[in-house]
């Protein structure tokens, strides 16, 4: 069964992708570089506020420290990446565990750049809160401050200045690091789940795209299945008509026959069985047909066509009209004994096609019922249309008129698609000269 391995191969590769659904370089790479403008926006804001001073030599900083951020994150999303295809709580233990190392080389390359301006900064702290700030001869900082505000009792302090070092009054290196590793352990969290959030958009797309290709293998089957249906079934008709051709002598006739029915099914066999054909190239094909018919049928059958030049592009589902065709010679013209029309037609009808298939066989209008037997061509018909249109396509079939003692019609309305270039469009008697 090579076909059911073909398609059972597919469905393997469809779990795989969808497995291996992936968020695109270029959305990672937007998120994280949003992230931290953000950041950057955010404490330019604050540092603002806060009159902390040196805005364009702390911006500028600010900017590196945040590229530095960025170029860690994107660190962080390589090795978080590989947990993509896993379960979700693993996903979320590799968010908070590998989410710490990486706070801690932001907060250590944060300090690394802001190191040579910190105690600049510490020291126009310190003189907005009112104390002292100097340098001693050696070049160390050096603070005044009341004794009232050192820590511990009053007693200890005195009531006069004391003279204390900078760096007693500063946290240590790493308290530092940890304090901003704090903030920053977070903020890596939030990105992650923002990270994972665009991973399960991503599945999701991926499982609808799977979902749209199963449904559109499974249409295409559909369509393959109801097309190939046609075939057997005239090939029946035809068969047993040449039979009856051999059987009474007619040799020239069965011979003519075997010729047309030979073009007729290169062309309608040529084309892939799902694809739409130019409305031309169908009616062509029908044409064909009774053309064979009429080899059986020389006096009885009587075939008009009303296709307007500009109707000839359009695209229409393939041997959509074959059906209604061979159940209007079986219904009309095998027990009439009379001259039976066929007539095939097609116009635009407020932006929709029509296409008609009608005869005036005198079984017809004596009953509002289609006739006996015509309900498995028509119900073919429909169900092409069905699974190709959906609901844009609809088919109305029964007697011509009310009152109407003879003649039947079914009528397609279907959707105007022009695409010319798909389909070479050639004249209906192109292909009765081959036939000839």
């Amino acid at each position: 069964m090579p076909g059911l391995r073909g398609h059972g191969g597919a469905m393997e590769d469809q779990g795989t992708a969808l497995e291996h659904a992936r968020v695109p370089f270029r959305t990672v790479l937007a998120s994280i570089l949003g992230l931290w403008i953000c950041y950057v926006i955010l404490t330019t804001l604050r540092g603002e506020l806060v009159d902390l001073g040196f805005t364009t030599e702390a911006f500028w900083r600010r900017v590196l420290a945040s590229g530095a951020g960025a170029v860690i994150t994107l660190g962080l999303w390589l090795i978080l990446r590989l947990f993509d295809a896993r379960a979700l709580w693993v996903k979320i233990g590799a968010a908070l565990i590998l989410s710490l190392p990486v706070a801690l080389l932001i907060a250590q390359a944060n300090q690394l750049v802001f190191a040579s301006m910190e105690q600049r900064v510490f020291a126009r702290a310190a003189q907005q809160r009112g104390f002292y700030v100097y340098r001693d001869q050696s070049g160390d900082l050096l603070v005044d401050i009341p004794a009232s505000s050192m820590p511990g009792p009053p007693a200890q302090n005195g009531g006069g200045i004391v003279t204390v070092p900078a760096e007693r009054l500063q946290a240590t290196y790493w308290q530092e690091v940890i304090e901003v590793a704090y903030g920053r352990y977070f903020m890596m969290l939030a990105w992650c789940a923002l990270y994972l959030a665009l991973l399960t958009g991503e599945k999701a797309r991926a499982a609808e795209r799977r979902e749209q290709e199963f449904r559109n293998a499974a249409r295409a089957a559909e369509l393959r299945s109801l097309r190939y249906q046609v075939n057997p079934h005239f090939l029946f008709n035809t068969l047993n008509s040449l039979s009856a051709l051999v059987l009474t002598g007619k040799i020239d006739s069965a011979e003519r026959m075997i010729q047309m029915l030979s073009h007729f099914y290169r062309r309608s066999l040529a084309n892939d069985p799902t694809a739409d054909v130019p409305l031309a190239e169908e009616v062509a094909l029908q044409k064909l047909y009774l053309d064979i018919e009429a080899v059986r049928f020389p006096q009885r059958l009587v075939a008009e066509y009303a296709i307007p030049a500009e109707l000839e592009d359009v695209l229409v589902p393939g041997m959509i009209l074959q059906p209604l065709v061979e159940n209007s010679v079986k219904h009309a013209v095998a027990p009439s004994s009379a001259p039976v029309r066929i007539t095939i037609s097609a116009r635009e009808e407020y932006g929709r096609l029509v296409l008609s298939v009608a005869d005036n066989g005198q079984d017809a209008g004596r009953s509002a019922t289609p006739r006996k037997g015509f309900g498995i061509g028509l119900a073919n018909v429909r169900e092409r249309l069905a699974a190709r249109f959906g609901r844009e396509a609809t088919v109305v079939s029964g007697p011509l008129g009310a009152d109407a003692v003879c003649g039947y019609a079914t009528h397609l309305h279907l959707p105007l698609i022009r695409k010319a270039a798909r389909h070479p469009a050639f004249h209906p008697a192109q292909l009765v000269e081959a036939a000839k």
